[in-house]
């Protein structure tokens, strides 16, 4: 069975937009993921390990973790690690987004800095052509 995978003919760049579109979507995955176990470990006084089993909030944002390793291996199976990998990084942005709707925590000029530079860094990676 051949794994490789050949572009279609005048469509060298479709494997790889299908990768980074997956991806994209994977850091909207992680950063709900996220957000869902912080809600959940936000009602948690004790470690109890009955309590952590049944907190619906934190056994999603888990389960949503275990989708986001299964569309990353399907990225990862057509993308470069080098691309797709720092494309991850997203998922930084969308929890300090969502974070200040949802906890409303702060965006101070540091973070702000730190999210324009991610979001540079990965725009940058994207112009890049395949080689």
């Amino acid at each position: 069975m051949n794994t490789n995978v050949v572009p279609e003919p005048g469509n060298a760049f479709a494997p790889r937009r299908r990768s980074v579109l997956l991806i994209s979507f994977c850091t909207l995955i992680s950063a709900a993921a996220q957000i869902l176990m912080k809600v959940g470990m936000s009602h948690v006084t004790k470690l109890d390990p009955i309590a952590l089993a049944t907190n619906v909030p934190l056994v999603a944002g888990y389960a949503l973790y275990g989708v986001f390793c299964l569309m990353m291996i399907l990225a990862l199976r057509q993308g470069e690690l080098s691309l797709i990998y720092p494309i991850i990084s997203l998922a930084y942005v969308w929890v300090t987004v969502l974070s200040y709707f949802i906890f409303h925590d702060s965006i101070n000029p540091l973070k702000l800095t730190g999210i324009v530079t991610i979001m540079t860094g990965v725009a940058m990676l994207g112009r890049q052509g395949p080689e």
